[in-house]
């Protein structure tokens, strides 16, 4: 999960943004240390008749409003936000694809073979 983290603290930082981790609590945020602390990415495992699988949700041009109705990741007192929002534009997602592509291979130390064109 850690490294995983890492491919999106990697991935947001050609954006500008400096992605955290918060103690006790998996997934990406801004400004950990403040009272405007927001998750960007959240992250999970599931774990089924011996297989485990990882996976990550990164908010690029997500309709936050979804989540006024809900408390996200069960976590209260604790914002969500998207690189749109943070940006103040809509982000192309085949471009946010291609670096998590790539900070993923550099992190895991691993190649691709793509099967589509990204």
């Amino acid at each position: 999960m850690r490294n995983l983290e890492e491919v999106i603290i990697k991935t947001i930082a050609d954006y500008g943004l400096k992605g955290q981790r918060s103690k006790g609590e998996t997934g990406v945020w801004l400004e950990v240390a403040t009272a405007d602390v927001r998750k960007i990415c959240a992250m999970g495992v599931h774990t089924s008749r011996w297989v485990t699988m990882h996976g990550f949700a990164l908010n690029v041009n997500t309709d936050l409003s979804y989540y006024k109705g809900i408390i996200p990741c069960g976590i209260k007192n604790k914002g969500i936000t998207s690189l749109a929002k943070e940006l103040g534009k809509k982000i192309d997602e085949t471009e946010v694809k291609k670096k998590i592509v790539k900070y993923f291979s550099e992190v895991f130390k691993t190649a691709f073979i793509p099967y589509q064109d990204y």
